[in-house]
């Protein structure tokens, strides 16, 4: 029989998770910290500038503006800046090239929500110009992109965070305090579910709407003419800025079943898979490609259905697919649970006991760094005036999205793939060697 107690704990635990994933991701931008309490002076706040200001971008703009002081905004899209801009009542300078405005020197902390495409060049030069960033998932095009970021973050001492906000998600947190304990016993994996990608195209080519500079929004892609369904919330369904849902969602569902599994300082030892991609034919060499050398039907080309298994030294495996569902299941040899943005369960989540909830809630602050747990853009400004490293530090989610690379890799070339973690490169495979980057256009080159 269930105590009172017990069953009370319960439905605490069960509604302090559906809080806080309501503020952390159904709705992750209310912030309750100590400047939205009153507690802290105008003047104390950091100076934030926002690059890239589309639907993502704003979101998570304007949850840093409700804790810092909004002064700069940069989007290759005058009309998104604008409307953007508009919130701050003339606080907030419009810039078009995020090189004049890393020129400011009152700029504090800088937030990245441009596509994928330009996550690192931009990232590192706002570090090397000595700022902290909080950059939206997934951070990188490419897996040596995310060499460089790493590299970068280590030799600036910059505070940075990635936008992987499920690690401040209760019901996120505790499953991977569960996982890690081994309460699941041994023979551990875990199979997320992240939804597909949808197919289309040929799309015909288009003018440039007058307030979008075309050629600075491809940035490093290939030239190519525009069509609106390249860009802005579309550009994930093209490999050419984008790993398709693969590093879409795998970034938050593939970050939370490494970090449950303990393999955030490592990666897999094989990877195979099969996937869908539309529009790209049997002929198809993915580095003549990204190099721009062979031309492919203008329509989406990302994998819209799918299927890879990870396998790690030590014998846990991680598959990716494209569903049933959405979330992820954890797998050991005493049982599994299941997780997603609504919903923690299993038969040992019914267990729990009134000591189970009173550890969970120690392991949490533990997984959090020591940190208080009240939403992911606040833990990075947290982060910046303490000088600590965020919970989704740039280490480990290079890790994990690595895994997500890895698998798109796996599935393009149609076979299984060995990877050495340590030395981050493909055992006896050039071709696939060839994929860790890409050419960067003329002009457009990191300067790392």
């Amino acid at each position: 029989m269930i105590s009172q107690t017990t069953a009370q704990s319960r439905r605490d635990f069960l509604r302090s998770a559906t809080l806080l994933s309501t503020a952390a991701v159904a709705a992750p931008f209310i912030w309750t910290g100590a400047s939205a309490r009153g507690e802290e002076a105008k003047n104390d706040k950091l100076n934030i500038a926002c690059i890239g200001v589309g639907a993502r971008g704003s979101g998570i703009g304007h949850a840093a503006g409700a804790i810092g002081n909004m002064v700069a905004c940069c989007d290759v899209d005058r009309g998104h800046a604008e409307r953007f801009a508009a919130k701050y009542e003339g606080r907030c300078t419009i810039y078009s090239d995020y090189r004049k405005l890393l020129e400011r020197k009152d700029i504090d902390a800088v937030i990245i929500g441009t596509p994928d495409h330009w996550h690192a060049a931009i990232a590192i030069a706002a570090m090397q110009t000595g700022r902290d960033v909080y950059c939206e998932k997934p951070l990188t095009l490419t897996i040596d992109e995310g060499k460089l970021i790493c590299k970068a973050v280590k030799k600036t001492g910059r505070v940075f965070q990635v936008g992987t906000q499920q690690r401040s998600d209760n019901k996120f947190l505790n499953a991977v305090a569960l996982v890690r304990s081994g309460r699941l016993g041994k023979n551990l994996s875990a199979t997320c579910s992240i939804g597909g990608a949808p197919s289309g195209g040929p799309f015909e080519p288009m003018t440039p709407p007058s307030a979008l500079d075309w050629d600075m929004w491809l940035g490093q892609a290939p030239k190519i003419d525009y069509t609106e369904k390249r860009c802005h919330g579309q550009f994930r369904w093209w490999l050419e800025y984008s790993g398709g849902k693969l590093t879409d969602w795998g970034a938050h569902h593939v970050d939370i079943a490494q970090w449950g599994l303990g393999l955030e300082q490592t990666g897999p030892i094989e990877i195979e898979g099969s996937g869908k991609f539309p529009n790209i034919p049997a002929d198809f060499d993915p580095i003549a490609f990204f190099a721009g050398k062979q031309k492919l039907v203008n329509g989406y080309n990302a994998a819209t259905k799918f299927s890879t298994k990870l396998a790690f030294e030590g014998g846990a495996t991680i598959t990716v697919r494209e569903g049933p569902g959405n979330g992820i299941t954890f797998k050991g040899d005493k049982g599994e649970i299941f997780v997603n943005r609504g919903k923690l369960t299993g038969t040992m989540i019914e267990a729990l006991t009134d000591s189970d909830y009173q550890w969970l809630k120690e392991e949490r602050t533990k997984l959090y760094k020591g940190m208080p747990i009240r939403g992911h853009m606040e833990n990075f400004f947290s982060c910046v005036k303490a000088r600590k490293e965020p919970v989704s530090d740039v280490f480990s989610h290079h890790r994990h999205l690595t895994s997500c690379h890895l698998s798109n890799i796996a599935m393009l070339l149609k076979r299984k793939l060995r990877w050495d973690p340590q030395q981050e490169v493909f055992i006896g495979d050039t071709q696939a060697n060839g994929l860790l980057s890409r050419p960067r256009r003329k002009g457009f080159e990191i300067q790392a």
